[in-house]
């Protein structure tokens, strides 16, 4: 073995490519083949989409292991542990067991290089493999056509909402972005479309490849029950369920999260159970969840309630302003950003105006990020006033987020992932406990089967 430790593999894997990002298949395709990776492949789900599709990954794990299927889960990228990235019935996979996969992957790649990513998701596929899981459920790193996880022909495709991002690398417009989210699809294998308004050019790729699709609203669709704080009606193929569930389940499901839920059933619903969902197998589900995606941390005593929330974009942070205006509190809100310097940022302050009370720009060790001062002046110049000076570290920020929100106030940490990992590791503790611990086992309430 090439490194005994984690670590030493990770920084080892950092320098081997020549670029950062290589969006070819050819040669992860081939180390694929010499692991016997996609030969013997369990069943796959693998989630694309702009914003919602780690939500959607990490949901459908959920509702599998509720029903009694073991399990792997794929997402990208981590908050605090690499570990975060690999899990087997909602277990962190070990550092030597990371190591183990590392070094097949290794062996098996000869003279050819390849990048982190491309490590990580075959290390995935091999723990895996060895794991025995009947579904493996893959979160797309970027894009999908070019996309390491594409090596596997996903049995059932998963686009979530598709805006603009990452435009350098997929286009500028949705429908250049949703043609390259479309190339994780298989000939006539089902397709849960969760973006309400899908791109053309999804549909039209769908079209080529007599895909059949299931849209979010049209063939599938949970809304409240009429009249019931303590249920979800759950429709699919024209076909209804009333979901009994306790009422704070049902209040935490709305907006994008109850879209993504939707889908993540629909992904169910679609590998052919023999259990059927029910209230029970969802109310599990929701016990976990992907870490910083609108994360409610509540310490308690003097503390203001905490919000982790990755969002990077205008879309993503339009629906972080909805659900903060969905669930006031009686103190300050503020706003503790970092953001990367090459994303679209006026419609985020836009967005959130209205909303925050005071705006705290954090500064991070990246070069990709924007300086807190050139952020306070933006702010500034986008009209947005109650903008705090620029701390000298991530800690002292958010240390001023805290005192200014007090008890009855709320703290709202957004910007990147980089933002939300950075404040689990230099915040409070409870905010590194928290992300640790969002995404958990969850216990079956039943025992299922893949149709074959």
């Amino acid at each position: 073995m090439r490194f005994e430790r984690l670590d030493d593999w990770l920084s080892w894997q950092e320098t081997l490519h020549p670029v950062a990002m290589d969006l070819t298949l050819e040669r992860v395709t081939l180390v694929a083949d010499r692991l016997g990776l996609c030969r013997h492949a369990p069943r796959t789900v693998l989630v694309a989409g702009t914003n919602g599709k780690g939500s959607v990954a990490t949901r459908t794990a959920g509702l599998l292991q509720a029903m009694g299927l073991r399990t792997g889960l794929f997402t990208s990228p981590h908050l605090v542990r690499y570990n975060e990235r690999i899990r087997i019935n909602g277990v962190e996979a070990e550092d030597d067991a990371l190591c183990r996969a590392f070094d097949a992957v290794d062996r098996a790649r000869g003279e050819d290089s390849l990048t982190y990513f491309e490590f990580a998701a075959l290390a995935a596929g091999w723990l895996f493999r060895e794991a025995a899981v009947d579904v493996q459920v893959l979160e797309v790193g970027l894009g999908g056509r070019l996309d390491a996880t594409n090596i596997w022909d996903a049995d059932i495709a998963v686009i979530t909402a598709v805006d603009l991002d990452h435009q350098k690398w997929l286009g500028d417009t949705r429908e250049a972005i949703g043609a390259e989210k479309a190339g994780i699809l298989r000939e006539a294998r089902p397709l849960m479309l969760g973006d309400p308004d899908p791109p053309d050019s999804v549909q039209a790729r769908a079209r080529l490849l007599d895909v059949p699709v299931r849209r979010v609203g049209e063939d599938y669709d949970l809304q409240p029950a009429v009249g019931r704080a303590d249920a979800l009606q759950w429709c699919f193929e024209a076909e209804e369920t009333l979901l009994e569930l306790a009422p704070e389940a049902v209040a935490s499901v709305d907006g994008a999260a109850r879209v993504n839920l939707a889908t993540a059933m629909a992904v169910v619903a679609g590998l052919g159970l023999e259990y059927r969902l029910d209230g029970a197998v969802v109310e599990a589900a929701l016990r976990s969840q992907a870490p910083g995606r609108l994360q409610r941390v509540r310490p308690g005593g003097a503390e203001p309630e905490w919000l982790l929330d990755v969002a990077h974009n205008g879309h993503a942070v339009a629906e972080l302003a909805r659900w903060l205006r969905a669930r006031p509190v009686s103190g300050p809100v503020v706003a503790a950003v970092a953001v990367m310097a090459d994303k679209e940022r006026a419609a985020m302050w836009a967005a959130l105006d209205e909303v925050v009370d005071h705006w705290v720009p954090l500064s991070l060790d990246l070069p990709r990020a924007l300086p807190a001062a050139d952020m306070a002046a933006e702010l500034a110049a986008a009209g947005v006033d109650r903008v705090e000076a620029p701390a000298a570290s991530v800690a002292q920020g958010l240390d001023r987020a805290r005192e200014l929100a007090g008890a009855s106030g709320r703290v709202v940490v957004f910007g990147s992932f980089h933002t939300v990992a950075a404040a689990a590791t230099e915040g409070p503790a409870f905010l590194a406990e928290a992300a640790a611990t969002a995404t958990r086992p969850v216990e079956p309430v039943c025992t299922g089967e893949v149709s074959p």
